[in-house]
């Protein structure tokens, strides 16, 4: 009997396509660029690097203007962070910090966030706190006055350790002596309709009971996952457990009305010997997994509707951080361009240190068309042999 075998050639050939499809697909997503290093290559290096990759949004902790520079004329939007909070209270030095680190790029480089602090609640600095949300105020009604306040927002970005509660999610709780910073706060970020930005890292609560605490869990990776008796709902994984803990604190103090982001949320590749689970490859899997969901554009079990909004930490390994050893092992890449480890990145080019890498993820909307595809002509192949 003979047996055509068009139906296998051609899906052979759309195998092949889709493949190369998927190899150049590009995926968006915001990235931490930190500088505490003192081996970083060039900004214009950096930006061909961020270029490949299809980033979409960078967070800096400073203003840097050769940054800024650099980027001018590109479609990278930048949040960029002030952290003098004495001075910002001020109206004239928010409004001339204003006029020299936003006015002078704006017209050329995307600057859409203002991040006014960094973990500033949970330091035990009380001066700090109460500088915190009179220098946003400041800042944002200086952009009012200069015209800016619709194209650039302000936020601060805050620890995990300001909850006291954060599972079940449903349960999630800030600690009650923040509560009187953060509920004015949280009442203005929603008449300036504000995210809320978190530090989220699953890592942290590994490291710290990883006899109780699965690391499948806080991978992404395959596991039995957890149920919040209060919403049934389920819950695979760890980061998406804080996220919605944040929004149950923020609703418990009255607000349903604002967007929870994560400014920051990695795996460090090395550690000390006490930290466990610091491995190049858990930030491989993490990262890889991480990235997967978020070109799925997942939401949360409590906000399933609301794709993740995520910058990962960090873009490179900073040596001159203090602290424990994977404090310097968060990056993705080393500071000569090459990649750490494998989630995906593909060397294009051929110069020092590869610094033309290209994001390879797989699209859910794209396998689902090959798929339909590959299922009709598998059909159309059974009907031919029951002919014959």
């Amino acid at each position: 009997m003979a047996i055509s075998l068009f139906p296998f050639k051609l899906i052979l050939l759309f195998l092949t396509i889709s493949d190369l499809y998927m190899q150049s697909y590009g995926l968006d997503f915001g990235i931490n660029y930190g500088q505490i290093a003192n081996n970083l290559p060039s900004h214009s290096r950096v930006a061909v690097l961020i270029k490949s990759l299809n980033v979409s949004r960078i967070k800096l902790y400073d203003a840097d203007p050769n940054v800024l520079t650099t980027f001018s004329n590109s479609n990278v939007e930048f949040m960029i962070g002030v952290n003098d909070l004495q001075s910002m209270r001020d109206p004239i030095k928010a409004q001339s910090w204003i006029q020299q680190n936003v006015q002078p790029y704006i017209s050329q480089t995307k600057i859409t966030s203002i991040n006014v602090g960094n973990e500033v609640l949970g330091n035990n600095d009380i001066t700090s706190y109460n500088n915190l949300l009179p220098a946003m105020q400041s800042v944002y009604n200086a952009l009012v006055k200069l015209g800016l306040s619709q194209q650039v927002t302000v936020t601060t970005s805050h620890s995990f350790i300001i909850m006291s509660n954060s599972f079940p999610p449903s349960s999630g709780r800030f600690q009650q002596e923040l509560v009187q910073y953060i509920q004015p706060l949280l009442s203005f970020q929603a008449q300036i309709k504000s995210p809320f930005l978190i530090n989220a890292y699953p890592f942290f609560a590994y490291k710290g009971d990883p006899q109780h605490v699965s690391l499948n869990y806080v991978l992404f990776q395959p596991n039995s996952g957890s149920i919040d008796p209060a919403t049934n709902l389920h819950y695979d994984n760890m980061l998406y457990a804080q996220i919605d803990a944040v929004y149950a604190a923020i609703k418990a103090l009255g607000h349903t009305d604002i967007e929870v982001k994560i400014s920051e949320t990695g795996w460090p590749s090395k550690g000390d010997p006490d930290e466990v689970g610091a491995s190049m490859q858990n930030a491989e899997i993490y990262h890889s997994n991480l990235l997967k969901r978020i070109a799925m554009k997942q939401g949360t079990p409590a906000k399933p509707s609301v794709p993740i909004d995520i910058y990962v930490f960090a873009l490179f390994n900073e040596d001159l951080k203090t602290g424990a050893a994977s404090e310097r092992n968060y990056g993705l890449y080393y500071p000569d361009g090459t990649p750490v480890y494998n989630i995906g990145l593909q060397n294009q080019g051929q110069g020092q240190g590869g610094y033309f890498p290209e994001m390879v993820i797989e699209s859910k909307s794209n396998i689902l068309s090959i798929n339909f595809v590959i299922y009709i002509l598998t059909l159309f192949w059974v009907w031919e042999l029951s002919i014959l």
